[in-house]
């Protein structure tokens, strides 16, 4: 592949919008075309941000051969099918958090990108964050020691009406993977997999998680981590990471953060800044063009068995609290949940 990395977006929502605005910015990238469900959406987004091509179907932006990656911003729910069928296409593909809905669709895609030699990344941008990596540094670095503790929340105050989509169980509604993939992915990148998982939560009458609490442990290390999410209170959006020399704390805003405070004993504080935008998507967006370029089938920031690992800690969580999606009905549970 060239220096120019061609992009198509799937799907026209508010995250695709971010994730335009700043593609736009990097230098090689070019987006050539958007597909939506419907024709009119695809072509006022292609209208608003220049785009030469417009599908009103996913197919004709599968079939474009200008198209070297593609971006799926779809709901998760629709994650499974329309990475898959880009992959069978032969399009890379940067798919959007949670992965799929559960472990088993994220493992089928998993397969079939590497059967196919294509890259696939989960767009986890936190990974991306240059301070979240300035962080994981100091911690496999030893700066706090060995870590005994990690804490992180995601709320949203809500309320949310009955119809609107978090609360709806065909597309995946609920907490958990739309918030609190970002906790689990956080306490996951610091310490691996856990081997105990527990959880409570305030369920919908939906039979959606409106507020879910999870003790995430480690027999190896002892270490354990405390995280919730929420789509029912305005939870702090902290992190902190304590160790047995330290202590890290990020603070709003732990997923894109532009500062963390570094804590060791004997030590006065340490302020980590960075002047970058946090909110930036182009991070995740400049790794994806750098795998590419190297001719890479997976990043080494998002590694796929990362994102395997948190979706079946999601898988867990969803088994202890009692949720289960329509379209889930028809597999046995025990291809859904694979960690004791």
């Amino acid at each position: 592949m060239g220096d120019t990395v061609r992009w198509g977006i799937l799907a026209t929502g508010g995250i695709a919008e971010r994730f335009v605005t700043d593609l736009r910015t990097l230098d090689g990238a070019e987006i050539v075309a958007v597909a939506s469900r419907t024709e009119a959406s695809a072509k006022a987004f292609a209208d608003r941000f220049g785009i030469p091509r417009a599908y009103g179907d996913w197919d004709g932006l599968f079939a474009d051969e200008d198209v070297d990656v593609v971006y799926v911003a779809t709901p998760h729910h629709a994650h499974r099918e329309a990475a898959g069928r880009a992959l069978e296409a032969g399009k890379a593909v940067l798919c959007e958090k949670a992965l799929t809905l559960n472990a088993r669709e994220a493992e089928e895609l998993v397969t079939l990108s590497r059967d196919r030699g294509l890259f696939l990344m989960e767009a986890m941008w936190m990974y991306c964050n240059p301070l979240v990596r300035r962080l994981a540094e100091l911690v496999r670095g030893g700066a706090i020691g060995e870590i005994r503790t990690v804490q992180a929340d995601f709320g949203l105050a809500g309320p949310f009406a009955a119809d609107h989509r978090l609360r709806n169980p065909a597309v995946g509604g609920g907490a958990l993977l739309d918030l609190g993939v970002y906790p689990v992915s956080f306490a996951q990148l610091l310490l691996g997999e856990p081997d105990t998982v527990h959880a409570h939560a305030l369920l919908s009458p939906e039979g959606v998680d409106l507020n879910t609490g999870m003790l995430l442990g480690w027999s190896d290390s002892g270490a354990s981590a405390l995280l919730s999410c929420s789509i029912d209170a305005d939870t702090p959006l902290t992190a902190s990471v304590t160790g047995s020399l330290g202590r890290i704390d990020v603070p709003r805003g732990f997923f894109y953060p532009d500062r963390f405070t570094l804590h060791r004993n004997g030590h006065e504080p340490e302020e980590f800044v960075s002047d970058d935008d946090p909110h930036a998507l182009r991070h995740e967006a400049a790794e994806v063009m750098r795998c590419l370029r190297a001719g890479g089938t997976e990043s080494p920031l998002v590694p796929l068995e990362g994102s395997l690992a948190v979706m079946r800690t999601l898988d867990a969580v969803r088994d202890r609290i009692g949720v289960r999606y329509p379209q889930e009905t028809a597999v046995p549970q025990e291809a859904l949940v694979t960690q004791a």
